[in-house]
């Protein structure tokens, strides 16, 4: 299975501004996902096949973001997160961050282990307790984790660059 990122929109067939019942009929043949809720909040969590997947309802009635794990180290698995074509986890995070930069788009690196495409409402995690491959400043040599998020969704790392 393929999830293709689709920034601000979501990964289909998860789309941001869902409640929190039309993204699980959504994605009825993922599974009974685990839900949890708070007074403000709800998450909606299911595996695909060792990747995992979250639907953030984050102060709102609506899906605000979607949330995509890898694996993990050593493990295979037969659904690929793509981003233009790209395999998210399975790239260097170098060379998917250079062909952001080529698509035209911003790579903010201020927090290496936390890069964002500022308006293209990407975030990425380079972290993991696991041993890994790293590159010379120590990070895992591909992403662990994607957000997907609304349009204005990291304006807030943007704030105050000129």
């Amino acid at each position: 299975m393929d999830l293709v990122l689709d920034p601000p929109h979501g990964v289909a067939p998860l789309r941001l501004g869902m409640t929190l019942d039309e993204a699980i009929a959504a994605v009825s043949g993922w599974g009974e996902p685990r839900v949890f809720r708070r007074r403000s909040s709800a998450r909606a969590s299911w595996s695909l096949d060792g990747v995992g997947v979250q639907a953030l309802l984050e102060s709102s009635p609506t899906v605000t973001a979607i949330e995509l794990w890898w694996p993990g180290e050593g493990r295979i698995s037969g659904t690929r997160v793509l981003l233009d074509g790209d395999d998210v986890f399975g790239t260097p995070a170098r060379d998917l961050f250079r062909r952001a930069t080529a698509r035209g788009w911003r790579v903010d690196r201020s927090r290496p282990e936390q890069p964002v495409l500022p308006g293209v409402s990407l975030g990425f995690t380079r972290q993991t307790a696991q041993e890994v491959p790293r590159d010379a400043d120590g990070l895992p040599l591909c992403v662990t984790s994607v957000l997907v998020g609304g349009k204005d969704y990291y304006d807030f790392r943007s704030a105050g660059l000129g």
